[in-house]
């Protein structure tokens, strides 16, 4: 694992980038969070899914078809 990426094990065609990572990061809203059972009791996000730890895996398809039908795209340079 990484702090700029990670790639799920198993899902070879997925790479999951950190908003962090994105030179302007003010178009994206969290999605998911994960391993909200190590959080600090005041973290929060707007993420609409949370997770103790991860989703199990026959629950990526759904997660990321609902995340293409709602996500906000950034404007184009």
């Amino acid at each position: 694992m990484s702090w700029m990426f990670t790639r799920p094990e198993g899902l070879d065609m997925f790479v999951n980038v950190r908003a962090t990572m994105l030179d302007d990061a003010s178009w994206f809203t969290p999605f998911i969070e994960t391993w909200t059972s190590e959080k600090l009791p005041w973290a929060s996000t707007p993420a609409v899914h949370r997770y103790a730890k991860l989703p199990e895996f026959s629950e990526y398809a759904g997660l990321t078809a609902e995340y293409a039908k709602q996500a906000v795209k950034p404007a184009a340079r």
